[in-house]
């Protein structure tokens, strides 16, 4: 556990385009089953697609794990085909709804100013974005990762205190993601350092900045000993609890 700092571990599994029914059913009943041992130093939550967010409610209400969605609409409501609005993911008593992850810039093509949108209509509603930021391989070779996240964290930043301190920051290396590739703990640390000093420009140093990027129970305890690491955003790891928990615990 690190006990350089005073905010609590999250740790937040992404399921992405994976799941179904069954197999939902026994992952979340072990999750679970474990997550009470944890609860008094992490958080723990799973953001899951779409159509299983009343599935997760179902199995998850009453526990020490919460839930989430991948996306949310800017939109408050319209002929916004496809959209889920904010109100629509509370009307399965959501926390968390993740905006920006890098796969959804790249293959949606969302800008830096939607993502501030989105999280902004998340706020509104009563939800916790997860603002997910991070540079692709080419932009770290050209040592412009920090000026990188700091054009996505601008429009974010300009949402002022009030809102930037009610939300998580997640720090995920683009080319970390899915490739078995990880960013050293020192490298991460760097990163994570220079993002809450973006955080302090708005008075909201205290906002929980998580690492992700092929965060696996044998690399997450070197990460979250670094101080300026909150938690994990976990992509393939969380569908297997076991994993998923001995990260948390780590």
């Amino acid at each position: 556990m690190n006990t350089a700092s005073f905010r609590k571990r999250l740790v937040m599994g992404n399921w992405k385009m994976h799941g179904g029914l069954e197999a939902n059913a026994k992952l979340l009943a072990d999750l679970r089953a474990g997550a009470g041992i944890l609860a008094d130093y992490c958080t723990l939550a799973v953001c899951t697609p779409f159509p299983y967010l009343a599935q997760a409610r179902s199995q998850l209400e009453n526990s020490a794990v919460s839930w989430g969605a991948q996306d949310v609409s800017a939109h408050e409501k319209g002929a916004y085909t496809g959209e889920v609005s904010a109100s629509m993911l509370n009307d399965f008593a959501c926390t968390w709804v993740l905006v920006g992850h890098s796969e959804r810039r790249a293959m949606h093509a969302e800008t830096d100013d939607l993502v501030a949108a989105k999280a902004k209509a998340a706020l509104a509603a009563g939800l916790a974005p997860v603002v997910c930021v991070g540079e692709t391989l080419d932009e770290q070779d050209a040592g412009r990762t920090l000026a990188v996240i700091q054009r996505q964290l601008e429009p974010v930043l300009a949402l002022g205190s009030q809102a930037v301190s009610r939300l998580v920051v997640a720090y995920e290396p683009v080319w970390a993601i899915g490739t078995g590739r990880s960013a050293t703990p020192a490298q991460a640390q760097d990163v994570h350092a220079a993002i809450r000093a973006s955080l302090a420009t708005v008075d909201a140093a205290q906002v929980r900045v998580l690492y992700g990027g092929s965060v696996k129970a044998d690399n997450a305890a070197s990460l979250f000993a670094m101080p300026d690491i909150d938690g994990a955003l976990v992509g393939g790891a969380s569908l297997v609890a076991d994993e998923f928990l001995r990260i948390a615990a780590s």
